[in-house]
């Protein structure tokens, strides 16, 4: 047997020890179409779930498929013009099959050539890659047409109830502090996959994030300073929820230019580690050059080299409602923003469908007893937002307070507990 045989054979086997009956269902799970002749394609930070899901779905789906995960070194080696050999060893250890699952695809040289070749065969793909690496750029230029992108995220926080058994709908007492110690716990561990039930959660979480940094980062883009990559990306992570200043990043880290500023934080954006929602403005100058970073998840935020704070509860709050957002926007057309007016008032989060505005969402910690200048704060801002973009679906997202709608003039403004908003009751 050669080591390719070996490696695949490996790797079945240790597909076919899972028992996907014990995984949590996942709604991205609806968008892959095991029938289109299209390439599926899968893409999200390193770790958060993308192999399982389309084994998963393949696995349930009661189709033949064949898999190889190009995250090994054997099949990594590859050349384009060894291809023959990958799938005469794949027909031999698995059969007739019409599907093919690759993971971690862009490690392969000329990755689009192999996927045109497996298409025009009629072989129905399914592809994972770690956005840094599979890019909507690559794909546009190379498989025009003939791919499904699905955006996968870490686990969301109704994932994170069922896997721990929890009932997210009861009204009884302990039902109701069960959801909050749990969204409590979320808010600090986050949501991926692999660190439930882990005792030493730091560890898996600083090592994850090395390897984001160093092989979807540095690997690709050719970066020559790792470590001022890697200082810059704890910067970002220490200061989430907030601005990013590029030119602060540039004086601070001794860049060259505001440029390479604004290329590295867009290479740390690209690996999905972060993302950042641009200020809502008709000028396209302040949306890229004025823009708020999010961790894609809060266990980033919690476990870094050299963090700085692990509380900041009312940030994590908004940037569990950020992800959530972001999760819930199947189409390209939707977008996200935040709205900011001369510091005299602020949104948190604009959500644009086709450049209309289709609703404000603000984020407060503490609403039982808003003071005044918490209330003008949260509720002022939205009504400003509200009359400066013609939008009149407003909400307030709450992690204590009451929920119920308030009525100031002619808006009316929906008060949501985040636990409800979260779980969608």
């Amino acid at each position: 047997m050669n080591e390719l045989e070996r490696v695949l054979r490996d790797q079945k086997e240790e597909l076919d020890t899972v028992d996907f009956s014990q995984y949590v269902t996942r709604k991205e799970e609806d968008q892959i179409d095991l029938d289109s002749p299209v390439a599926q394609i899968v893409i999200g930070v390193r770790r958060c779930g993308k192999s399982t899901l389309c084994q998963k779905v393949l696995k349930q789906s009661g189709v033949s498929f064949a898999y190889a995960n190009f995250d090994d070194a054997v099949l990594a080696a590859l050349k384009a013009t060894e291809m023959h050999l990958l799938m005469e060893t794949l027909y031999r250890i698995y059969g007739e099959f019409t599907h093919l699952l690759l993971d971690e695809v862009q490690n392969i040289d000329q990755w689009p050539l192999l996927i045109n070749r497996l298409l025009r065969q009629k072989i129905h793909l399914v592809l994972t890659g770690s956005n840094a690496n599979l890019l909507s750029d690559d794909l546009s230029t190379h498989i025009t047409g003939r791919y499904n992108e699905i955006r996968l995220f870490p686990f969301s926080f109704e994932d994170y109830c069922v896997i721990n058994r929890l009932d997210t709908r009861g009204l009884t007492t302990k039902s109701e502090g069960l959801r909050q110690h749990a969204l409590d716990n979320y808010l600090m561990l986050g949501g991926m996959p692999e660190t439930f039930g882990m005792k030493n959660q730091g560890r898996y979480i600083r090592s994850l994030l090395d390897a984001i940094i160093n092989k979807d980062v540095c690997n690709r883009y050719k970066v020559r300073y790792k470590k001022t990559l890697q200082q810059i990306a704890a910067g970002l992570l220490d200061h989430f929820c907030q601005e990013v200043n590029y030119q602060d990043i540039q004086e601070t880290y001794k860049l060259k230019s505001v440029h390479t500023a604004k290329n590295y934080v867009n290479y740390i954006e690209k690996a999905y580690l972060v993302r950042l929602v641009p200020r809502y403005s008709f000028k396209s100058i302040e949306r890229q050059n004025f823009r708020k970073v999010y961790a894609i998840d809060t266990a980033f935020v919690t476990d870094y080299a050299d963090v700085l704070q692990t509380d900041s509860w009312g940030w994590r709050l908004e940037n569990v409602v950020c992800v959530e957002l972001l999760r819930r926007m199947e189409f390209a057309t939707q977008e996200l923003f935040y709205l900011r007016e001369n510091r005299s008032y602020e949104v948190d989060f604009v959500i644009v469908d086709f450049g209309h505005v289709m609703e404000l969402v603000q984020v407060t910690y503490d609403f039982n007893n808003p003071s005044t200048k918490l209330y003008n704060r949260e509720i002022g801002g939205l009504l400003k937002g509200a009359a400066a973009t013609g939008c009149r679906n407003l909400t307030l997202v709450m992690m204590q307070g009451e929920s119920r709608d308030i009525q100031v003039g002619e808006y009316t403004i929906h008060c949501v507990s985040v636990c409800d908003w979260l779980l969608k009751k």
